[in-house]
């Protein structure tokens, strides 16, 4: 590469360096971020343990901040929850009169992926003097959060979602076999605000979301009781992205608590119950771990990004390495959410297909950690297709088409806390 195409490429990074900050500022509400104009008028759990990520490069006051609010809506029982309505917003559908959640801020009644220890100790990273006493405030909440997983969503150690939002990957294929055992009788007319922003063909299927609607109706009719939710659930799959991504949190929780001088002892026990229950989700028939339906206790069958969250956890496994290599030489930009080969894929719908940035982060920072070369190609690869293909929601991976929503924060968070860096920077 000549010194001019570095120049180039150069040039062109900055101009979305620039762009990724106006777009977190844009998205910024004062206190938490959206993650979207539009389409996502809220805070979003995991979207806002990312977008820390990124505020972290130049504003570290306002990623604790960030951080601080997303706790501030935790529940009585632990839980954080997955959506927070600060501000009522009647066009959404399903808003907080739907959900009838029981926190202290309005919101959902599930939680999603629990990255924010794990984020929080990356934000703590870039000035520990700073972050100090902003890292004990929250600590003994997200340990309370990751007890309340611990207490109500295993499944012989693997954690458990109990809709498939919680997963944060809506459509993945991992709840096909759970969707269909529901009957989504009495859900009655609904109006999407979803498919008034983004192409139907890009989002689930009115079939799927019939179902999101009648779980969420489950839960509010039952008061989000969990000991009564357990009861004749038709829905609960052992989930990889949960399983992978609490192990790394309650590894990064021990780690933080240590620094402090707290005692561990009980997130060791849950560092160990979980190691054990990631070995549940290991499909012998695909050679890959897999999500696992554990009320009709039938696999997926489905090679998802998610599989590859497991050097995220720090757990290697060499069929892994060869499942990765193949998926990836299918596809241009980093890890896609459903591997090409599989008849299910559909490269622009949602968790079907299409690649999404933050979980190339947290696939390459695994495999990083692992000392393994991948690492390195999974973030080159993610900083070609933003540098090359904008701030989208998600993208096809097959060439890097834009799909989703637009100006998207988390997108542009990774951008800036990760895909742009130089290995070792």
């Amino acid at each position: 590469m000549t010194s001019t195409d570095m120049r180039t490429i150069d040039a062109r990074r900055k101009v979305r360096d620039e762009e990724a900050r106006a777009i977190l500022q844009r998205n910024d509400k004062g206190a938490y971020t959206i993650p979207t104009s539009g389409l996502y008028p809220y805070q979003w759990n995991w979207d806002s343990a990312f977008a820390a990520i990124g505020f972290a490069e130049f504003d570290l006051d306002r990623a604790w901040r960030e951080l601080e609010t997303l706790m501030s809506g935790q529940w009585e029982n632990g839980m954080v929850p997955h959506i927070l309505f600060h501000v009522p917003d009647d066009g959404y559908f399903p808003n907080h009169d739907v959900w009838q959640g029981t926190g202290p801020i309005p919101s959902s009644g599930i939680s999603q992926p629990p990255v924010a220890a794990t984020m929080a100790r990356m934000v703590l990273a870039k000035d520990p003097d700073f972050g100090a006493a902003r890292m004990a405030g929250i600590y003994d909440g997200l340990v309370r959060w990751h007890r309340w997983f611990m207490d109500w969503r295993l499944d012989r150690g693997a954690v458990c979602i109990t809709h498939p939002w919680e997963a944060g990957r809506d459509n993945a294929p991992d709840w096909d076999a759970a969707m269909a055992a529901i009957t989504p009788e009495g859900v009655g007319e609904y109006t999407r605000r979803d498919t008034t922003h983004v192409d139907g063909s890009m989002r689930p299927t009115k079939y799927d979301y019939d179902r999101y609607i009648w779980l969420v109706q489950r839960g509010a009719r039952l008061g989000w009781d969990e000991a009564a939710m357990l009861e004749n659930t038709p829905f609960r799959v052992a989930d990889p992205t949960m399983t992978f991504t609490l192990l790394r949190a309650t590894r990064d929780l021990a780690a933080l608590g240590r620094d402090m001088g707290r005692d561990v002892s009980e997130l060791e026990q849950w560092i160990e119950t979980l190691e054990a229950g990631a070995q549940t989700l290991w499909n012998p028939d695909i050679g890959c771990f897999d999500g696992r339906d554990a009320v009709g206790g039938t696999w997926a069958n489905a090679v998802t990004n998610a599989s590859f969250l497991c050097w995220y956890a720090g757990i290697d496994h060499p069929d892994m390495r060869t499942r990765l290599d193949e998926v990836m030489a299918q596809a241009k930009y980093g890890v896609p959410s459903l591997t090409l080969t599989d008849p299910r894929f559909d490269g622009k719908r949602y968790w079907r297909g299409p690649v999404w940035g933050v979980m190339n982060m947290m696939i390459g920072t695994g495999l990083t950690e692992m000392g393994l070369p991948q690492g390195e190609v999974v973030r080159r690869t993610t900083a070609d297709l933003i540098a090359d293909h904008g701030f989208a929601e998600y993208f096809d991976p097959r060439d890097g088409a834009p799909a989703g929503g637009s100006s998207f924060t988390w997108t542009a968070a990774i951008w800036l806390g990760w895909a742009h860096k130089t290995e070792g920077a």
